[in-house]
């Protein structure tokens, strides 16, 4: 880290810290990273084409307006920062929620709810509703996101006990680029087949292991490139001076394994793609400082809502 990046991400941390004890100051900060042009309407998307007002209590009235309440004159209705976000109907403070959001964008290794919920003084059953949230508003919009390019590695590793039948995660990573992540039911040439069309540019060059499930479906990429890991090889060096490796979706698999091991120690089937998708989101924003990964957090949370009894029940994986 550079001397002004840890200025950047020092000046962030001080700012989160005034703002944890104080409400109204923690709602201002939350309204600049969402609406750093204004406050735009989240039920009809008016950006201030039509007047949208502040509402404020007036006169000597005893009925109060709530903090951080606007009115959008064109649809006339009411809103705050976070409608229409993973942060909507809940009542834990916004100051708390920033403290939440800055431990789980920061944290390499991600923390347990225990640990959030000692942290940051709410119940171990509130932790753990608010870090499902925050790993929800981490899941892209997968409608949005380009396919991967170049070189793109792709890998497979197991989650679960070993009594019970593990679930199957699949990185698929490009290279000195972004990772996509799927949990899959089985290791099987549909599944793989599927991740590969839904996430991989078929003009990439994808490195595998020698798993036979790959080769099939990878017939119609450009190139497919595998290592032995069986017999010991886990990089060549190409006749044309590529690489044929899986070492990056490995280093991928090493932190979210690290985190099982040292934060989580168990994850419900159900749940991993949340789990998984946490990591993909610190991965996909490594470069950037801890203050625009909260930034581009707040960005993502848009259009997104989790009650608990959608947490409560399970996931589908394909």
């Amino acid at each position: 880290m550079n001397t002004s990046q840890a200025k950047a991400d020092g000046a962030v941390l001080i700012k989160l810290a005034q703002a944890y004890g104080d409400e109204a100051r923690a709602r201002e900060l939350l309204e600049s990273w969402r609406w750093p042009n204004g406050p735009v309407c989240p039920h009809c998307h008016n950006a201030g084409e039509k007047a949208i007002s502040k509402l404020e209590t007036q006169g000597t009235s005893r009925r109060g307006v709530r903090k951080g309440v606007y009115f959008c004159g064109a649809c006339r209705r009411q809103f705050t920062v976070t409608v229409g976000t993973v942060l909507e109907r809940s009542h834990v403070p916004l100051s708390k929620w920033l403290m939440a959001l800055s431990l789980l964008c920061s944290s390499k290794k991600s923390l347990s709810a225990n640990q959030i919920h000692r942290m940051i003084g709410v119940t171990y059953k509130t932790a753990w509703f608010l870090c499902h949230r925050i790993r929800f508003g981490m899941t892209p919009q997968r409608w949005a996101e380009a396919k991967l390019k170049g070189t793109v590695e792709v890998d497979e590793t197991f989650v679960g006990p070993k009594a019970k039948p593990k679930a199957a995660v699949v990185a698929l990573v490009e290279r000195q680029g972004l990772v996509r992540v799927k949990v899959i039911a089985s290791v099987t040439q549909k599944n793989l087949g599927a991740a590969l069309g839904e996430c991989v540019s078929q003009e990439a060059v994808v490195n595998t292991d020698e798993h036979p499930s790959y080769k099939q479906p990878l017939k119609s990429w450009k190139a497919h490139q595998a290592v032995n890991h069986s017999r010991g090889e886990y990089q060549r060096q190409n006749p044309d001076g590529t690489r044929a490796s899986t070492n990056t979706a490995e280093s991928f698999f090493s932190l979210l394994k690290r985190a099982i091991i040292g934060a989580w120690h168990h994850i419900s089937r159900e749940h991993l793609p949340r789990y998984a998708n946490e990591f993909a989101f610190r991965w996909n924003t490594r470069h950037d400082t801890d203050g625009h990964r909260l930034q581009t957090f707040a960005r993502w949370i848009e259009g997104k809502r989790l009650t608990y009894r959608q947490v409560s029940q399970p996931l589908c994986v394909c």
